[in-house]
């Protein structure tokens, strides 16, 4: 004999006087028709013909398939849902008598809890507030089940179907935020290579311009410590020279000095185009130095006075400066056909040198 239990169909067992419950069930015992008592799991004692066994409660817990149910979001948006229901039997007496088919009621409970609570929230917020909308469900269900003595554990959503149009437009809405998230990424990424270049040209300058900077003050320092070791160069000369004229003969050297730049400049001067020899008398060479003297406009009184300073030089070296002197001349004359008074200048010099 089968027997429809509130949430599943079991085989009622014969009542033989001795019974022996199942672990995680409760057996509903009827007396002459009324309720008597209920049966643990274990070794249970009944009145054979006067007892029966009315109902079998698996204390288990249970999983109800909730069908597909419309619902309507605040913005008026079809939706169909479905989903899977988890209760368990908390008192074998209440769901044995208080309601006709505990499944059926159940099932009906959570699709319209499900579509009042769907009711409530925006299309968009279906898919973020997910657990928020089973936790509605689920405590709305237990409220109403206490009184059959059935506890509902939890409920999860398990499908969200859109209408089609509804599912095109979101996805084009996808696809345009992808672009547009794809878009702003690129433009980030550009402005960031923008900055980096931006700051690579900066730094390039900056060390540019402190190697130009210290390149500079390097150059400025050497160029100072050069003018100084110049300075300190001529210097010292000036203290060497001036004690050299301070000394024995310091004059005469002086003098040497003088000569010697006075011949060299003079030797230079007639090596030039532009020396301008006037005619006069071959024979008279004083005559001729001192016209060739007033022309590149040295005192012949200065020039006597360096003749005469090479008297008292060695011979040796008053040799040497009259044969420079004899080869500018000479070149000079060469230029203006007028050797025979280099010749005369020359023996002049020589004269000088033999009463030396």
């Amino acid at each position: 004999m089968e027997i429809s239990s509130p949430i599943r169909t079991y085989k009622t067992p014969v009542n033989t006087g001795i019974l022996f419950v199942p672990e995680r069930q409760a057996w509903v015992v009827e007396r002459l028709g009324k309720f008597h008592c209920i049966l643990s799991p274990g070794l249970n004692f009944c009145i054979p013909l006067v007892d029966r066994i009315a109902y079998v409660q698996s204390l288990k817990e249970i999983a109800i398939d909730i069908p597909d149910q419309a619902a309507i979001t605040s913005d008026n948006v079809v939706l169909q849902l479905n989903g899977v229901l988890f209760l368990k039997v908390m008192d074998a007496y209440k769901a044995s008598y208080g309601v006709e088919d505990a499944e059926f009621a159940i099932t009906q409970l959570a699709q319209t809890t499900m579509r009042s609570e769907i009711g409530k929230i925006a299309l968009d917020n279906v898919f973020k507030e997910r657990e928020a909308l089973n936790y509605s469900i689920v405590r709305s269900i237990c409220k109403a089940a206490e009184p059959w003595g059935i506890e509902c554990l939890r409920y999860e959503i398990r499908d969200i179907q859109l209408p089609a149009k509804i599912k095109d437009a979101m996805q084009m809405q996808v696809e345009a935020d992808r672009r547009k998230r794809a878009a702003i990424l690129e433009s980030e990424g550009q402005r960031d290579a923008e900055i980096n270049r931006a700051e690579g040209i900066k730094q390039s300058q900056i060390l540019s311009s402190e190697g130009q900077r210290v390149e500079t003050v390097n150059r400025a320092v050497g160029e100072a410590e050069a003018i100084m070791k110049v300075a300190e160069s001529r210097a010292e000369a000036v203290r060497k020279i001036a004690a050299a004229i301070a000394g024995r003969n310091g004059v005469d050297a002086v003098q040497m000095s003088i000569a010697e730049r006075y011949i060299d400049a003079f030797s230079k001067l007639a090596k030039t185009n532009n020396t301008m020899l006037l005619t006069t008398d071959a024979g008279d060479v004083s005559a001729m130095v001192a016209k060739v003297t007033h022309e590149v406009h040295f005192d012949s009184h200065f020039f006597k006075k360096a003749l005469a300073i090479f008297k008292t030089l060695d011979r040796d070296i008053a040799s040497e400066v009259a044969r420079e002197t004899s080869e500018a001349l000479t070149q000079s004359a060469e230029s203006v056909n007028s050797s025979n008074s280099s010749k005369r200048f020359l023996k002049i010099a020589e004269d000088a040198v033999d009463e030396k």
